[in-house]
């Protein structure tokens, strides 16, 4: 088959298929894939750090598996709450908060 043939199926398959399969399929090519990959590994990092493979100090492991979580937040804020276009100030204030909450949940636990 030439190159030409299968550009002209490609582009009949397009023309068929639903508006659904089409939004699916941009779903997969965009950030939104590649931002769920990331919290994908970034549990299974929290998974490793917290079973006793890696580190044996578990007051470490602890605070850096807090640290997975809230980084796990903001890209689940940012992407799919759609915070990375919100208003500048509506975005500063979650960005403010995730700092915030997180810095005061890892001081009081390495305090007690």
């Amino acid at each position: 088959m030439s190159a030409d043939m299968i550009d002209s199926a490609a582009a009949r398959l397009a023309e068929t298929q639903p508006p659904t399969v089409q939004l699916f399929k941009g779903l997969l090519r965009g950030p939104f894939m590649v931002v769920w990959f990331i919290l994908i590994a970034a549990t299974l990092l929290s998974w490793h750090l917290g079973a006793d493979h890696g580190i044996q100090n578990h007051r470490i492991a602890t605070v850096l598996i807090m640290l997975v979580a809230f980084i796990k937040v903001r890209f689940v804020g940012l992407y799919f709450m759609e915070l990375r276009d919100a208003p500048a100030r509506l975005r500063l204030l979650f960005e403010m908060h995730c700092v915030v909450v997180c810095s005061v949940v890892e001081g009081v636990y390495l305090a007690s």
